[in-house]
């Protein structure tokens, strides 16, 4: 296996002219013949996922699902191209929400900085406020220089920092798994497990107590919202946008 993952159609290139350069006639045959059994279309479904109750976020070809916070629309700085979903003008994008609501869920998707980019993944997001990030909890997504206090990629905004860095540099696409269940919740970065939390426990609120966010009481504490993503930072984008709800 090459990784956890189905590879995409330029990963599967990128495969495929790596091997072929570098391994026998026959041994890159069994290559190409590795990397047709992994490759998936992006933003689709196997029929494994589907029967596993996973459905896409992202169509790939539109934005649809998708609106402003405390809007209809969505405004130009979000633009779809090619399979993938980007705020290309932070300055006209804004952070944008799921029109579902959704409680218990485990989340992937796929992310692409650009250099400095920073942006974030945000859930039970409230319909109202000032901000998303005035409810709902972010998962940090930054390309970042590791220092003392940075919260770098993965990092739960102000709450849960990690010692794992399995963030790629800007330019390359890195895979974000989102779990938020009862019995646990936690972040992983290209399959590496950041860390894991409780919604609700004496933990979780005594780190929120701690940050800036103890100033919104509805901060962390709904149990069910809309999933956000900022678009004011830079330049970011995202494909392979993918849901799968949990059982209480």
């Amino acid at each position: 296996m090459v990784g956890p993952y189905p590879l995409n159609k330029q990963e599967a290139d990128d495969f495929l002219s790596h091997h072929g350069a570098t391994l026998g006639n026959n041994k890159a045959m069994i290559a190409a013949l590795t990397a047709l059994v992994l490759f998936q279309a992006a933003n689709t479904l196997t029929p494994e996922e589907s029967k596993a109750g996973w459905r896409l976020l992202f169509d790939g070809k539109s934005t649809a699902g998708w609106k402003n916070f405390k809007s209809d629309t969505i405004r130009p700085g979000w633009q779809v191209k090619d399979g993938v979903l980007t705020s290309v003008d932070p300055n006209n994008a804004g952070d944008i929400v799921t029109k579902d609501k959704f409680e218990w869920f485990e989340l992937t998707l796929d992310y692409n900085l650009t250099k400095g980019g920073n942006s974030g993944v945000l859930f039970h997001v409230a319909d109202n406020g000032g901000a998303t990030w005035h409810s709902g909890p972010e998962v940090q997504l930054y390309d970042h220089w590791v220092a003392e206090g940075v919260e770098t990629s993965g990092f739960l905004y102000q709450l849960y920092p990690s010692k794992v860095d399995a963030a790629k540099p800007a330019g390359e696409w890195n895979k974000l798994r989102l779990m938020i269940a009862p019995d646990k919740c936690f972040t992983e970065i290209n399959g590496q497990r950041y860390y894991e939390f409780v919604l609700g426990s004496d933990d979780y609120k005594s780190r929120i107590a701690k940050s800036k966010f103890k100033e919104f009481p509805n901060f962390g504490t709904l149990g069910k919202g809309s999933i956000a993503i900022q678009g004011d930072h830079g330049v970011v984008s995202f494909r392979n946008m993918k849901i799968r709800e949990l059982k209480k």
